[in-house]
């Protein structure tokens, strides 16, 4: 039998005062007063323990909010995007609306059973986190495979920023071979500018370092001064971010209707790239976008690279010994030297020069000084002759 009950009949049935109870049983006077209130009204179940919760808290969370919380998480669960607790935060606040603390989203989804248990993780504390200070100050690049609609093997080739994490090209290959390596490269750097640094495994579309000799985008980078590093072979957390990037980019694949062909598989990676650039908050970052955090901070730079403005083009030299450049709208002829006619090269332009790099071996043919008033830039490694391109020209 309970105290209370106790109480309760040793003042009905032993005919004990409230005041000599209250001394026995050592509580005060009020508490035996109102366990006698509640045995005459309701008798000994009124004597059971009872709830001492508020009937109403203003700091409930809104019922429509619960709602939206658990929509937030069916949505972006479909779309193959992150969902968890902080990421629903950061769509209500993305929304207009005021979210609860991210523990209560958690209990809420939790309450929902929305959130699959799991095993007891690494405790985050105890992980070394590596980034660049700066945007642009290094790249990560790496390539995955993905499956057609018909079972096609595809291969998907990434640049990320290792500072932000924004994805600067996402682009399917069958397969991805060196040239598209570099030519992916320099459309890139052609919209953001050249990177200080890439990183990369050892695969041969990025080194030779294993086989002797270098190899098309090797001498790229040598030729703009962007330091290369790779990865320690069966060390793939070297490259920790781009590999749990793929994670991400098949997790929202999945979600997608088969892609019946690259070029469909294609724009589903151009939406991919819009969403998680601008609509997926990072843990990593603050909870800021990849977008918000790539351009917060000043671009870092090659080390002989003064000039953001930055161009690379690939080309081959004509059989009068020039190349054609088309700067402002207007037409301009590089003199390059009749000895080196029909060779491939990669063309650097910034602000006030061009400097013309043969594609095979990594040496420089020419630099011209930019003058916008002239259509005919001159080799400045050259001495000047009669005419560009003539016998005459030493």
């Amino acid at each position: 039998m309970s105290k209370a009950k106790v109480i309760v009949l040793s003042v009905v049935q032993q005919g004990l005062t409230k005041a000599e109870a209250a001394r026995r049983f050592d509580v005060s006077w009020r508490w035996v007063h109102t366990l006698v209130q509640r045995y005459e009204a309701d008798g000994l179940d009124g004597l059971e323990p009872r709830s001492r919760r508020p009937k109403s808290n203003p700091r409930t969370t809104p019922e429509p909010v619960r709602t939206r919380i658990i929509e937030l998480r069916e949505k972006l669960t479909i779309d193959g995007l992150d969902a968890g607790p902080a990421t629903i935060a950061w769509h209500l606040h993305a929304e207009g609306t005021d979210p609860p603390a991210i523990s209560t989203i958690r209990r809420i989804l939790t309450d929902a059973r929305l959130v699959p248990p799991e095993p007891r993780k690494r405790p985050r504390s105890s992980l070394r986190r590596f980034a660049a200070e700066q945007p642009n100050e290094t790249w990560q690049s790496d390539f995955t495979h993905w499956h057609l609609a018909d079972g096609t093997d595809v291969e998907i080739l990434n640049w990320l920023d290792d500072h932000s994490r924004y994805l600067l090209s996402c682009t399917a290959h069958t397969p991805v071979t060196g040239t598209d390596v570099v030519n992916t490269f320099t459309t890139t750097i052609n919209t953001y500018g050249p990177p200080a640094s890439t990183l990369t495994d050892n695969g041969l579309v990025y080194t030779s370092r294993f086989t002797g000799g270098r190899n098309a985008f090797e001498y790229l980078l040598a030729g703009l001064g962007i330091r290369q590093k790779n990865g320690h072979p069966g060390h793939p957390q070297t490259q920790g971010k781009i590999e749990r990037f793929h994670q991400t980019l098949k997790l929202w694949l999945t979600g997608q209707p088969p892609a019946p062909d690259p070029a469909t598989l294609q724009a589903q990676l151009d939406t991919f790239r819009q969403l998680y650039n601008t609509a997926r908050p990072h843990r990593a970052l603050d909870r800021k976008t990849p977008h918000q955090a790539y351009h917060a901070r000043p671009k870092a730079l090659p080390d002989h690279i003064t000039d953001p403005h930055y161009r690379v083009r690939f080309d081959h030299v004509g059989t009068n010994g020039k190349i054609s450049l088309r700067r402002a709208g207007r037409m301009h002829h590089l003199g390059i030297g009749a000895a080196h006619r029909h060779k491939k090269v990669v063309i650097l332009v910034d602000s006030t020069h061009t400097t013309v790099i043969e594609h095979g071996t990594g040496q420089i043919l020419a630099t011209n000084t930019i003058d916008p008033d002239r259509t005919y830039w001159r080799n400045n490694e050259r001495e000047p002759g009669r005419w560009p391109g003539s016998q005459y020209e030493r």
